[in-house]
């Protein structure tokens, strides 16, 4: 099974992402909301793991492709976090984009369809995002995807160490009847 939008594929992983996830993942930019870049190894272990999802909850971070000339440029898709916190168990709508795909609505284009299908296909009442405090041009995606914020619900991640810079997040959500009334 795939997800297609006007622009993009999104699919299961293939052999070929790895050097180009892996090069994002090395990006100081792309990386710079989260605790520390990736090696090759990591970025590999990171794609085992999100395939075991797929098979394990049929449902993913999906790879997402360009429509036009088939080039990975990053993935959009559901996570389930597996840290404690208030507003856990969930599951989680979350993108990583390349940085030369940036500013072209990519991500919203995305994460839109894989709204559709958590909300239809798989049958979630809701779901969150969360990002460090920092990172507004996530906060925007969010926005743009139909999502809302209560700033009584920030909180300090639990995998991110003390006195780091990314440690406060906020937490978006949407729930089904808000997203099927928006659409």
């Amino acid at each position: 099974m795939n997800l297609q939008t006007e622009r993009l594929l999104l699919r299961r992983w293939k052999d070929s992402d790895l050097v180009p996830f892996s090069v994002m993942n090395a990006d100081p930019e792309v990386m710079k909301h989260f605790p520390k870049m990736l090696t090759l190894d990591e970025t590999k272990a990171l794609v085992e793991k999100i395939e075991g999802r797929f098979e394990q909850d049929s449902m993913g971070l999906w790879a997402v492709e360009l429509l036009s000339s088939h080039e990975f440029i990053g993935f959009v898709g559901l996570w389930k976090p597996t840290f404690d916190a208030h507003f856990t168990p969930c599951v989680e709508i979350g993108w990583r984009i390349a940085k030369e795909h940036w500013g072209q609505g990519y991500a919203p284009e995305a994460a839109k369809i894989v709204l559709k299908d958590a909300f239809e296909r798989i049958g979630l009442d809701e779901i969150v995002s969360m990002t460090a405090i920092p990172n507004k041009n996530s906060m925007r995606v969010m926005e743009k995807i139909g999502m809302t914020c209560d700033p009584l619900e920030n909180f300090q991640h639990p995998l991110v160490v003390d006195d780091h810079r990314l440690k406060e997040h906020v937490l978006y959500r949407i729930k089904k009847a808000d997203w099927s009334q928006a659409k």
